[in-house]
């Protein structure tokens, strides 16, 4: 399971220096080269719902086989058609990987949830965000180097020689760079796929997600509706604070060479605050609470950024990893305990409600001509910290799963 976790942060976290290749590869512009994360993510929109229907007729064991295999379709697609300087295959080979994560997602929570005593979910819940973590700081730094090594000398070339065999050659240099990368991450796919088929996994039914003793026995809509929301923006500030940091790193001046790698710095900020939850989280105080500190953490970074001279502003966007590490893991497992029995069916929305990291990351993109690059960020980012906030407040005033400990549960995989 800690395999797959690594496996799916592997591929979820290369959109960020993703966005950076696609814009010089295929000439885009800032909207053009951020539909990475619109079509990534709005497969989690999509097929959810789907993927529980299915994983209800084969199983958990062989749906978690079947999104591997999904994900290595979609990641060769994507290769080949880069490869192939074909920038709309390219974007569907994401939305093939975006639907196998999302089966990925449905199958996966559960298992490590149920997969031993409830006693020690918890440490297994530890574990799988290590090992996610690891990898979104490793893809990212590992594509940087072996695919885009002089990114900038490249973008250079590309801009001072005129349409012609000269410039394209240099563009096929350059995007073929990626076609070996993702073969052999597609040829893993299939070989981690073959190993969790004959892996000695136990058959779970998914009716079995649900978080033990809970809920009160039935979903409140509009709590389960707010919750969502509150999803929707969580994951949206994380993949603008994740993906879309190489952007507004560039607006301060900094070179491609250089921005390539804020996608690893978030990440890691995120593994450190993740780590930080784990010793502080109950000991000292309990995860809503927690979250609600995170919340008020990444207000405070935002107000800095909007004043802060210098390099400042981007080095607090990075350290909102450290703030939105553990935001999730009481915001899931909460929404879970209000929804009642169903857990197979509340898993499904909440990971549909991933979708933020499509919307907001492209709302930023459209505002920046308008506002500037700070305020832009600024303006999504803050209300999504209040609202998330107000949101777990208003729960925990008002008497619902918030105020107890709901059983431990996962919720995005790549952020336990």
């Amino acid at each position: 399971m800690a395999t797959l976790f690594f496996s799916i942060g592997f591929v979820t976290w290369l959109n960020g220096p993703l966005i950076t290749f696609v814009q010089v590869a295929f000439e885009l512009d800032d909207v053009t080269s951020f539909l990475v994360p619109v079509c990534f993510y709005l497969a989690y929109f999509i097929f959810p719902l789907p993927a529980t229907v299915l994983t209800r007729r084969i199983g958990l064991r062989r749906g978690l086989s079947l999104a591997l295999v999904v994900m290595a379709a979609g990641t060769a697609l994507f290769g080949e058609c880069v490869n192939a300087r074909w920038y709309v295959g390219a974007l569907s080979g994401l939305t093939v990987i975006g639907a196998g994560l999302s089966l990925l997602q449905i199958t996966i929570n559960p298992y490590v949830s149920l997969l031993g005593g409830h006693d020690r979910a918890a440490q297994r819940i530890a574990i799988m965000g290590i090992a996610n973590k690891f990898a979104g700081i490793v893809a990212p730094a590992l594509f940087a180097v072996i695919v885009m090594p002089n990114v900038g000398g490249v973008a250079a070339d590309i801009a001072r020689t005129p349409p012609g065999p000269a410039r394209e050659a240099t563009l096929a240099a350059f995007t073929h760079a990626v076609h070996a990368p993702y073969s052999a991450m597609a040829g893993l796919l299939l070989l981690l796929a073959i190993f969790t088929a004959r892996a000695r996994l136990p058959e779970i039914a998914i009716e079995t997600a649900a978080p033990a003793g809970g809920a009160r026995g039935a979903a409140q809509p509009g709590w389960l509706l707010t919750g969502a929301f509150a999803m929707f923006l969580y994951v949206g500030v994380e993949v603008m604070a994740g993906d879309a940091i190489g952007l507004y790193g560039r607006s301060f001046g900094l070179s491609l060479d250089v921005t390539k790698y804020l996608t690893a710095l978030t990440l890691a900020a995120m593994m450190a605050g993740y780590l930080a939850g784990m010793v502080l989280v109950p000991r000292v105080v309990d995860q809503e609470r927690y979250m609600l500190l995170s919340c008020v953490g990444g207000i405070l970074l935002c107000l800095v950024a909007m004043v802060a001279p210098g390099m400042v502003p981007v080095f607090c966007v990075a350290l909102l990893g450290f703030a939105n590490a553990m935001i999730l893991p009481a915001l899931f497992p909460v929404v879970l305990a209000e929804g009642g029995p169903d857990g197979g069916r509340i898993t499904a929305f909440l990971v549909m409600a991933y979708s933020g990291g499509a919307v907001l990351p492209q709302v930023f993109v459209h505002l920046i001509p308008l506002l500037g690059t700070t305020p832009a960020f600024m303006v999504l980012a803050i209300p999504a910290y209040i609202f998330i906030g107000g949101w777990i407040l208003a729960l925990r005033a008002g008497g619902g799963a918030g105020t107890r400990r709901a059983a431990p549960a996962t919720g995005r995989s790549d952020t336990p």
